[in-house]
């Protein structure tokens, strides 16, 4: 039976580089996938785009591809990425320039395009918001980017026209994966099964390291060794989408039933109808094994056919974010600090501020967790003031209050940081499936 091998090469935006070229070297890959888009980072290289028109792709794309393109012409590993962003085919040129100044002749890559659709954002106005059920309408004064998750189908198709590096912009998650197994098995939007089973890899592969102990680790209750050097996964796939999770050897790490456990119920609100654009899976029934140290097989995923409908993802201006801190240490610094919030607090009630989501915290004692040990067993603290505020002038002058706690008391305060910046938040609509036709392009080197 045919199977192939594919590898995670990214968790989010800035994920290492180097576990990613290891994989490609050792790993007897067929395909790896860079998955570094999460819903904010696609408004903002929205905004990077209205700016430069040029822009808008991941900012590490050509610090990783000027490495990973000789890998991938050395090894035959195709590559699948979503570092497009807001520009895929600004992305793409850059990686043909990049190959061109490497001599990488003969190689085909492939946009992605179709998933934004801000320019029509005014045919969806009326829809409701999925997070609170009111209509679009309400924020349209502050809307700057709207991206449809688009599935694994425009990647097959790009992959049936011969491409050896496809770049998308938004595109669901586990989709990058999924789409190799369609095109090499070739599986039709039909077997649901099979999708099903293709998405439970691409879900366990998506975050990268996290599958192979990274986020699973707590020392002494489930370790993971040598996380320095955590390598990332790959999955070794057969017809029936059916196979097992493992890493290099030599790397740290772990994959186990545990950390595959935890990784198949991220993010998943309803194991039994995880909602794709591919189809709706059900992982209610998988169950893992391990074969051996650092391998496990994954059986049991099933799937139902996707709904008419892709989710988008509509980014708007939501006011600034200001936070300041400062440190207290030695004797009595629980006692200093209290007082230091007590006087912001008094500061911030004042009717000239106007203040949304404040928090005024102690780090290390109730930032997190609402146990408060003993005063007498805290070296040192740390204040934060962290709040939302409609102008980028009130939100400095927030900032401020906790940089004048220095002279003003109480004694003793230093290391004083500030942060101002624009808030970026999310609201979700469904959009017809109908309405958004995906496009590729490609570039022959």
């Amino acid at each position: 039976m045919k199977k192939i091998r594919i590898g995670s090469g990214a968790g989010y935006s800035g994920d290492r580089l180097e576990p990613a070229l290891h994989l490609m070297q050792f790993g007897r890959l067929d395909y790896i996938c860079f998955e570094c888009l999460a819903e904010r980072t696609i408004a903002l290289a929205q905004k990077e785009k209205q700016c430069n028109p040029n822009k808008g792709y991941n900012p590490l794309l050509e610090y990783r591809m000027e490495k990973v393109l000789p890998l991938s012409r050395k090894h035959g590993v195709k590559v699948i990425t979503n570092m497009g962003a807001a520009n895929p085919e600004s992305a793409m040129s850059l990686i043909g320039d990049l190959a061109s100044r490497q001599n990488l002749k003969g190689l085909k890559i492939a946009a992605v395009l179709g998933d934004d659709i801000f320019g029509r954002i005014e045919n969806y106005i009326h829809l409701p918001v999925l997070e609170t059920g009111q209509p679009l309408a309400d924020l349209s004064d502050r809307l700057i980017s709207a991206n449809a998750y688009l599935g694994a189908m425009p990647i097959v198709e790009a992959l049936r026209g011969g491409a050896d590096i496809v770049i998308t912009g938004r595109v669901a998650d586990p989709s990058l994966f999924l789409a190799p197994l369609i095109y090499e098995f070739g599986w039709t939007e039909n077997d649901y099964g099979k999708l099903g089973r293709g998405t439970l890899t691409g879900h366990l592969l998506e975050c990268a390291a996290q599958v192979s102990g990274g986020y699973f680790a707590d020392p002494g209750k489930k370790d993971a060794p040598d996380l320095w050097n955590v390598g990332f996964p790959f999955a070794e796939v057969d017809e029936e989408g059916n196979g097992f999770i493992s890493k290099v050897g030599g790397t740290g790490g772990r994959v186990s039933v545990a950390t595959c456990t935890e990784q198949m119920i991220y993010e998943i609100h309803d194991p039994e109808r995880y909602i794709t654009p591919d189809c709706v899976a059900d992982f209610s029934g998988v169950y893992f094994t391990e074969l051996e140290k650092d391998k496990v097989a994954c059986q049991g995923g099933k799937g139902a056919p996707a709904t008419d409908f892709y989710k988008v993802s509509v980014g708007y201006q939501n006011g600034y974010f200001a936070e300041g801190q400062i440190s207290y240490g030695g004797a009595n610094c629980v006692e200093r600090a209290q007082l230091a919030m007590e006087i912001v607090r008094r500061r911030l009630d004042r009717p000239d501020f106007h203040t949304e989501d404040l928090r005024i915290e102690l780090m290390g004692i109730n930032s997190v967790s609402p146990l408060k040990p003993s005063n007498t067993q805290i070296p040192e603290v740390r204040l934060r003031v962290a709040c939302r505020t409609e102008s980028q002038s009130q939100a400095a002058r927030i900032v401020n209050e906790v940089e004048t706690l220095y002279t003003n008391g109480p004694a003793g305060g230093g290391g004083v940081t500030g942060n101002v910046e624009e808030v970026i938040s999310i609201a979700s609509v469904l959009v017809p499936k109908s309405d958004i036709q995906a496009k590729v392009v490609y570039l022959q080197m």
